[in-house]
């Protein structure tokens, strides 16, 4: 299997963890977004959003959306779960990693559309009033996983998942490319990515 990767774009990267917890091995294929290969007429037969990643199978059909490829994944190789293994489970990661995504990942994403790296492409027209208030509520994200992280180990309970996946992502990448690290004082949620940082797979 194929995936559409870029260096240091963090949706691949939630694909490329997921895959490495899994054994799964992929070959990547390199779509450079700063050359806009990721807009072409060949990327947009594969993935009519133009976006990445994008899984694709040995047959040449392909599959969009990082979580979706992820399901993908674990439908074909099942252990280890990081999807949930009761009803409840299921429901309880799928809701704490749609919190990160449209909480926080959101706020990320405007931030970094109205900051300077996105700026100096001149692709955008940049409402800097906006990345103040974005860059704000990924400050007040943090301090509510601080809080959440003094009871509770990982992102959904007891035990690591696709949630855990998605905000090792989204912090990262706002700290490394958006200027929006989490503050010294947040105890709770360093401690937690300090052990996330130990699994061979964040190395990915």
């Amino acid at each position: 299997m194929k995936l559409y990767d870029y260096s240091g774009a963090p949706n691949p990267r939630r694909v490329k963890i997921f895959a490495a917890e899994k054994g799964i091995e992929l070959e990547l294929i390199n779509c450079d977004m700063a050359k806009r290969e990721h807009k072409s007429d060949e990327f947009l037969k594969k993935n009519p959003s133009g976006k990445i990643p994008v899984l694709e199978l040995d047959d040449g059909r392909c599959i969009s959306e990082s979580v979706a490829i992820c399901r993908y994944l674990e439908s074909i190789v099942p252990d280890p779960n990081l999807f949930g293994n009761d009803p409840f489970e299921l429901s309880f990661i799928e809701s704490r990693n749609r919190h990160i995504e449209l909480e926080l990942w959101t706020q990320i994403g405007t931030s970094w559309v109205n900051g300077p790296i996105v700026g100096s492409l001149g692709i955008f027209d940049q409402i800097p009033d906006a990345k103040t208030a974005s860059d704000k509520n990924v400050n007040a994200y943090y301090k509510r996983l601080d809080a959440e992280f003094a009871s509770s180990k990982f992102v959904a309970g007891g035990r690591y998942s696709i949630a855990d996946i998605t905000l090792l992502s989204a912090i990262d990448f706002a700290s490394q490319m958006v200027d929006l690290k989490p503050q010294a004082d947040l105890l709770n949620l360093a401690r937690w990515h300090k052990e996330i940082n130990k699994r061979p797979s964040s190395n990915s």
